[in-house]
């Protein structure tokens, strides 16, 4: 098959949480299995440092808006693990410090920016090759399955070619003001409840969700809960109207980057036969964020996360105080909403000797807590597939949890101590106190301790599996297109 992604992220390019992972560790597998393929994302400020220069494969694609044209060019980000790089360059859209917006909030016009994107890449696709299916990610990238079925209806090339949709977070949806359908120049008979439209908003992802021919999310309980009013996000009556094209296939985890037994960015090796190098990680660990005289006996929770209510920090602020009293550090990586870096920093001077938090995103750093922390924290209100509790468990770094989409598919607690890590079921600050303290209680057992650790490094979370899940979409979306 030939298949094209097109997404916002893409790892190591652009990233800001698991989407980019996905983008780029799954067309990798694909490719292993002899399909061919592409995958494009802007050319943001980000990516232009990291590939200067590129060759350019298109110098001109034309993007109609109502009032003006807007051009993009279609540069080579290469080809490595054979999959194909190509990055969609406007710098008026994405010669930008961010992403997404700023601090103060999100860019005004990322309708027209990303609009633009989905457009180009369909564009592109006409002179590069036409695909036998196109795999589009989150609301950024939606458009290209509504353009398919509307702007492009008629175009002959495309009729058959159909589109998945992948949702990494039904949290985010791209809602825009009405206007917007003749910014985009989408006619005005697709501005209804049943089509774009929701609550007077043009609404990316649920165009996405309505035009494609499937669409997957990342883990099978997260595709349960996109049907409920307290997941859905207000789209969960169109979710169970799409639940016989709706799949939920768990992300894998790139074993060739996050291993312990080869990871270049953490002090010493180590695998589940020879743990010796992971007391050289956590004393690594330590030495970085500053702590000193941490007894072995006290166990290290680390936390690698955007700081948002989401991510379940309402809980960790909450519970910090009774935290601190515990035997444990606590070493903290991330960025995200103002309130939490704040909170999150005032705590930590208050507490030094046990609270310790980098306010940033650094790819290393992540590593190195993966690698020396002792226990994982991920208390999520939400959290639709997950990557970090994977790459915990490879690293013996026993995770700790709400029972929530992916964190509830791969997390197991089991009373007998059994199980791969801890977790929790309610939204309640005091159940994630009580599984951390569960967790401590257990750590003071080495040997059940270690038995657990093992137990969590010896599962296999690569993509071998869920790669011949999407296969199996894809052939069944072409089949129907046919």
């Amino acid at each position: 098959m030939d298949i094209v992604f097109a997404a916002s992220e893409c790892a190591p390019w652009a990233k800001t949480g698991g989407l980019a992972d996905v983008v780029s560790g799954l067309p990798r597998e694909l490719a292993k299995l002899g399909h061919k393929v592409r995958v494009f994302i802007p050319y943001y400020r980000q990516v232009a440092k990291a590939v200067p220069d590129p060759p350019v494969v298109l110098k001109s694609v034309t993007i109609p808006f109502s009032y003006y044209n807007r051009f993009a060019r279609i540069v080579d980000g290469g080809n490595a693990h054979g999959v194909q790089m190509y990055f969609v360059d406007s710098p008026e859209m994405f010669d930008r410090e961010s992403f997404y917006g700023t601090p103060s909030g999100d860019y005004p016009d990322n309708a027209e920016r990303f609009g633009l994107f989905s457009r180009a890449v369909i564009e592109a696709t006409k002179v590069l090759g036409i695909p036998d299916v196109f795999h589009v990610h989150d609301w950024q990238a939606a458009m290209v399955s509504v353009y398919l079925r509307s702007t492009y209806y008629f175009d002959p090339v495309f009729r058959h070619v159909p589109a998945v949709l992948t949702i990494h977070n039904g949290g985010y949806q791209g809602t825009f003001p009405p206007r917007t359908m003749e910014t985009l120049l989408l006619p005005w008979d697709m501005f209804t409840m049943d089509k774009l439209e929701h609550y007077d908003k043009v609404n990316f992802l649920k165009g996405g969700v309505i035009y494609s021919d499937a669409i997957t999310t990342v883990s099978r309980k997260y595709a349960e809960e996109l049907q409920t009013p307290e997941y859905g996000n207000g789209l969960e009556g169109i979710f169970r109207r799409r639940n016989g094209d709706l799949f939920g296939i768990l992300n894998g985890a790139d074993y060739t980057e996050w291993n312990p037994a080869i990871d270049p960015y953490i002090a010493a090796h180590y695998t589940a036969d020879k743990l010796a190098g992971k007391k050289e990680c956590r004393r690594d660990l330590l030495h970085a964020f500053g702590f000193n005289g941490v007894s072995d006996e006290t166990a290290v929770i680390g936390v690698v996360s955007r700081f948002a209510t989401q991510k379940g920090f309402d809980f960790i602020v909450e519970i910090m105080d009774r935290l601190v009293q515990q035997d444990m550090v606590l070493a903290m990586l991330g960025n995200g909403e103002e309130y939490y870096e704040r909170q999150l920093t005032e705590i930590a001077a208050r507490h030094p000797a046990k609270v310790r938090v980098q306010v940033k995103f650094d790819n290393v750093v992540a590593h190195k807590i993966e690698a020396g922390s002792d226990m994982f924290l991920m208390p999520s209100r939400y959290e639709p597939g997950g990557l970090n509790q994977i790459y915990s468990l490879k690293y013996g770094t026993v995770p700790i949890v709400r029972a929530t989409g992916g964190l509830d598919d791969t997390i197991d607690e089991q009373p007998d101590g059994s199980g791969n890590g801890f977790k929790f079921r309610g939204y309640d600050a005091s159940l994630l106190m009580t599984a951390i303290e569960r967790a401590l209680g257990t750590f003071r057992n080495k040997k059940e301790w270690t038995a657990m650790m093992k137990r969590g490094m010896a599962q296999d979370f690569s993509w071998s599996k869920s790669v011949r899940e999407y296969v199996r979409v894809y052939e069944r979306v072409i089949q129907n297109r046919s």
